[in-house]
């Protein structure tokens, strides 16, 4: 394994003293540092694969590096592991606490279209907020569950009409949300952290369930997915997040490049690794980049 692999990516695959952080721009061969990890946490470190975890944005990204985890380790030692996006991982935890929740067995999950039908149906019934501005609401409700923030708290800071029109809209779409024994895509993220804040036994259920957590493009990760994380590592440090800190692409719904950074304060004996060589791109082009980026 480790003659594919540069120092760089070496010491990033084999460094298990703590939590770690790699530093990665495209093309850097980050995929691998992460797929190479998993299989050397299971054949080296006697980690068994269903305690570990690796999340990244999308589907096809958790294809691709379930497939290539596949091919790295053989038969039966990869039973268990679970390779998802952050929605997944947590629509897992909610599937298996959904009674702590308060949630019946077979509850609906909302896509965006169904959230936006309910909620212009409470816009309706409150007649207060014109209903062409349903896509404004939707964005800030999505908002507002992304930063962990509570309706009676966004009530509470409301400082014009409309805010507070929008904040008690907030309100009654959870309510209504609860009542359909529905949760919408932000709540897949954002009820696992609260369950985890409020009621410890579970939480400490599920760290000893996950050892440990790799995490793909956490530049990306918004307040919720940040604390998930936290909440999920605690203070056992098996923890590796690979980022870029010069691109981030979905700043439009939420995500904190400055989780990075953050990371430093949370985990404080975490290691920084730098991948330096890029495999996808020529001397030139990536000048040219760095000159762009700076």
């Amino acid at each position: 394994m480790a003659n594919k692999l540069n120092p760089r990516q070496n010491q990033a695959v084999h460094y298990i003293a703590g939590p770690c952080l790699v530093l990665a721009g495209a093309g850097s061969g980050k995929t691998s540092v992460i797929t190479q990890k998993i299989a050397y946490l299971i054949e080296h470190c006697g980690i068994n694969a269903r305690n570990i975890a690796a999340v990244t944005f999308t589907n096809k990204a958790a294809r691709e590096m379930k497939e290539r985890v596949n091919k790295l380790i053989k038969g039966k030692a990869a039973r268990g592991l679970t390779v998802s996006t952050f929605h997944n991982l947590g629509m897992n935890i909610i599937r298996k606490e959904h009674k702590a929740l308060n949630l019946k067995n077979g509850f609906s999950i909302f896509d965006a279209e169904d959230a936006k039908g309910l909620i212009k149906e409470i816009m309706l019934k409150q007649n207060e907020l014109d209903t062409d501005n349903v896509d404004l609401v939707q964005s800030e409700i999505s908002n507002f569950k992304s930063a962990m923030i509570s309706p009676q708290t966004v009530i509470n800071q409301a400082d014009n009409a409309t805010a507070l029109h929008i904040a008690h809209v907030f309100e009654r779409y959870n309510q209504a949300l609860q009542a359909y024994n529905a949760v919408d895509f932000d709540d897949l993220i954002c009820l696992p952290v609260k369950l985890f804040h409020e009621q410890p036994e579970i939480l400490e259920r599920w760290q000893r369930k996950l050892r440990y957590l790799l995490v793909d493009e956490y530049q990306d990760t918004n307040e919720s997915q940040y604390q998930l994380v936290k909440l999920l590592v605690g203070d056992r440090g098996g923890l590796t997040v690979v980022g870029d800190d010069d691109q981030s692409i979905y700043a439009w719904r939420g995500a904190r490049p400055e989780n990075l950074s953050l990371l430093k304060q949370d985990f404080p004996s975490l290691e920084v690794i730098k991948l330096e060589q890029n495999y996808r791109s020529t001397a030139r082009i990536l000048r040219v980049a760095n000159a762009v980026i700076s």
